[in-house]
């Protein structure tokens, strides 16, 4: 089976007041976030970490997808950039490359991410939706 990818748009802001010079975006900071944690959970042929410029969802940052080609892709959105969301993305994150078919067991999943699930885009290799 191919790697699994989690995309992060690193240009996400959870606000339209401007950034003052060299300070980073939140979309930024959640990256950092999510990379110094998945170290820790995951081995780099497992899942790669990619930053992305923007994924279009910009009224609903911060902004990832969870991927791989025979699985369907989930968009999250309006996830605040600390490290407790870090950690239940990359919860869910587990429990999506642990499903042959990336279905997951929607009781279990990390109480925030209840409201952050924008879309379920299904696999361009399978025309299926993961059952729960």
């Amino acid at each position: 089976m191919s790697k699994h990818t989690l995309f992060v748009c690193k240009s996400c802001r959870r606000s339209s007041e401007e950034l003052s010079e060299n300070q980073p975006c939140d979309g930024s900071i959640f990256l950092d976030k999510i990379t110094a944690l998945s170290t820790e959970k995951f081995a780099a042929e497992e899942l790669e970490i990619q930053p992305i410029d923007c994924l279009w969802a910009c009224n609903r940052g911060c902004v990832v997808a969870v991927s791989n080609p025979d699985k369907p892709t989930y968009l999250l959105g309006d996830l605040p950039p600390d490290e407790e969301n870090a950690s239940a993305l990359l919860e869910f994150t587990q429990m999506y490359i642990s499903h042959r078919k990336g279905a997951v067991d929607w009781d279990k999943l990390p109480i925030q991410l209840d409201s952050a699930f924008l879309a379920c885009i299904p696999s361009v290799m399978s025309q299926e939706i993961p059952e729960s």
